[in-house]
């Protein structure tokens, strides 16, 4: 056990986060996302949490994973497939997650394009969420001294 880590984060997961660098991406998504799948034809590691919902492992990534800020926007959601100006209760809690985190706002992507962009994840965390769109890509930045 370690201190001051969330617990729902497995050493699987810490460790794919670790591993990641800058620019590259983790997907947290949800149990109907075909996580399996996507991370085969992507290459990306698959790390299972289901037992928490997404907006609970998104909260315990942005406690430990920095969001670029060399770029203009550093996460994405899924759309509702019909109404791409509607917003999903979990969509709506990213955004208070991320609000919270002091991050940019997500920028949301059609369902087929969220897809495309996961593969090429670094690590998709799939999540025991059951709701629709519990689904959110981020962009992994720097922690830098630039002391020296």
């Amino acid at each position: 056990m370690l201190k001051n880590l969330p617990p729902l984060l497995t050493p699987d997961a810490l460790h794919a986060l670790a591993s990641m660098g800058h620019g590259d991406d983790v997907a947290i998504v949800d149990a109907n996302f075909p996580a399996a799948r996507v991370a085969q034809q992507g290459g990306a590691r698959m790390v299972q949490l289901a037992g928490t919902s997404a907006t609970e492992a998104l909260k315990a990534v942005l406690q430990v994973l920095p969001l670029d800020n060399f770029v203009a926007k550093a996460a994405w959601t899924m759309q509702v497939v019909g109404d791409a100006n509607a917003v999903a209760v979990p969509v709506a809690e990213f955004a208070a997650a991320l609000r919270q985190a002091g991050e940019q706002p997500a920028v949301t992507l059609e369902r087929f394009d969220f897809y495309q962009r996961a593969q090429s994840a670094f690590v998709i965390l799939r999540t025991g969420e059951r709701r629709k769109y519990g689904n959110i890509l981020l962009r992994k930045g720097v922690i830098a001294s630039d002391s020296e």
